[in-house]
């Protein structure tokens, strides 16, 4: 056979597959001591190993299958996949709202290249109708690639261009707005825009997906329809992200951007309100807020818009036995400012205290978060607390180490005065503190219990 029917297959696994006479893209019943695998051969990342060969079995799941384990393989149907987007032109239905998608590099709807293992997003609107044709129900949608970058990458400099472009599309007139994102980072990039679009007449959804479009269980689509419902419908004028619900696919949630954090790292689930409850749920009927207070959408085009940041701002996560030089290298190195994730109320160890005196005598800004994310900095109850406070450090509530890592560098953006800092830091511009935490803000359910497990059989996951 010609190696045009080996895409990526190298070594040891090129081998197997031309020794029983199966090709990429052919169907094939595999024969393993594991036991009988049915499903379509993938093609491989060039850089994989020769010892796997990758099968999308007849669930849509992919599994990879060691040759090792090989005793039988048998061609059963060829048919080569095309996972190219189809594309049809996006529709303008009069009545619908305008909504504006600015894309990141997330890939909330794409597909898998299984020659590289990389990503091929829809982002046009004509890709975009061929991959979510709901869409054109929802609302008449425009788009635009501001960057392209994976979510680890996103940064102040990201950041302050999506605030600019935000602003834009505000006064241009649309009536929505929403943010393709990776989610890795989804949080801080919320953070970051609550701070820096402040008083916003439209809706501003962030999204993602936890699995790609090529996934049977992929969140992509509904999340999409979601956020666009959320953009285009929604009440709700203010920095949000939008993901999954319940694992029934029955709902979305729209979290507050400074209260919201990924906690799981591939559960379709993954977003929590923390210390709080979701600002609503969301289908493609529409929203039902959850909270009574929400800043409401307006008609006007008025929007405050301020892209500040100082990158030099770092968050340490406190470690028992944690050493002075861990605060001493921040500051030989030119940092500005330093969130603490401190342990209980707010604590670190004495061998710290030094080097928190020696920052403090050279400008550094110090705030306490807590590293047990739910509940508050309290840091009059113990001798250490007081300590730390008297040494320059100043608690931060309950606000949750990434928001506060992300204010610090917005709020150090625009001034350095240790009054004006702390001042700024200390008045919540959109939850990120709150005065009190509700009872149900806080559910760590435990599993193997039997009053969570008759909650689960009975309701969701």
């Amino acid at each position: 056979m010609s190696e045009d029917f080996f895409q990526g297959y190298k070594g040891a696994a090129l081998d197997v597959l031309k020794k029983y006479n199966v090709r990429v893209w052919g169907q094939a019943t595999v024969n393993t001591t594991r036991g009988t695998f049915q499903g379509t051969i993938l093609p491989r990342s060039e850089n994989d190993d020769d010892q796997h060969i990758v099968m999308k079995i007849i669930t849509g799941y992919n599994i990879g299958i060691d040759i090792a384990n090989v005793t039988e393989m048998v061609e059963t149907g060829y048919k080569k996949a095309n996972y190219k987007i189809p594309e049809k032109e996006f529709p303008y239905t009069d009545g619908l709202p305008k909504v504006k998608l600015i894309g990141t590099g997330g890939t909330i709807a794409s597909r898998l290249d299984y020659r590289t293992g990389a990503v091929i997003p829809a982002f046009s609107p004509g890709e975009l109708y061929g991959a979510v044709p709901e869409l054109a129900d929802i609302c008449n949608l425009t788009t635009e690639k501001v960057f392209a970058v994976f979510s680890e990458n996103m940064g102040p400099e990201q950041y302050k261009k999506l605030a600019i472009a935000i602003g834009k599309e505000i006064e241009n007139g649309v009536e929505g707005i929403i943010i393709g994102h990776g989610t890795d980072t989804l949080s801080h990039t919320a953070a970051a825009l609550t701070y820096m679009v402040q008083n916003s007449p439209v809706p501003i959804v962030l999204v993602g997906s936890q699995r790609s479009s090529d996934r049977p269980s992929s969140d992509a689509a509904i999340n999409l329809m979601h956020a666009a419902t959320a953009a285009g419908h929604g009440d709700i004028a203010e920095v949000m992200v939008c993901m999954f619900g319940p694992t029934s696919d029955e709902y979305g949630l729209l979290h507050r951007g400074t209260r919201v954090r990924k906690m799981h790292s591939s559960y379709r689930s993954t977003f929590r309100t923390i210390g709080d409850i979701p600002l609503a749920t969301v289908t493609r009927k529409g929203v039902v807020a959850l909270k009574p207070e929400y800043n409401h959408r307006r008609r006007d085009r008025n929007v405050t818009i301020l892209p500040y940041f100082e990158e030099k701002v770092a968050i340490i996560y406190y470690y028992p036995n944690m050493q002075p030089d861990m605060i001493d290298s921040l500051v030989e190195n030119g940092y500005k400012g330093i969130i603490i994730a401190g342990t209980g109320l707010g604590h670190v160890n004495k061998p710290l205290y030094p080097a928190i005196e020696r920052a403090h005598a050279k400008g550094v800004h110090m705030f306490m978060t807590v590293q047990t994310l739910w509940g508050y900095v309290h840091m009059f109850v113990y001798d250490t607390g007081r300590d730390l406070m008297a040494k320059g450090i100043v608690p931060l509530g309950n606000m949750l180490p990434e928001a506060a890592y992300i204010k610090l560098g917005w709020v150090l953006g625009q001034t350095n005065d240790p009054d004006k800092v702390n001042e700024m830091m200390l008045k919540p511009i959109n939850d990120e503190t709150t005065p009190r935490e509700p009872y149900n803000g806080y559910l760590v359910y435990q599993g193997g219990v039997k009053e969570v497990e008759d909650f689960i059989r009975k309701v969701h996951k």
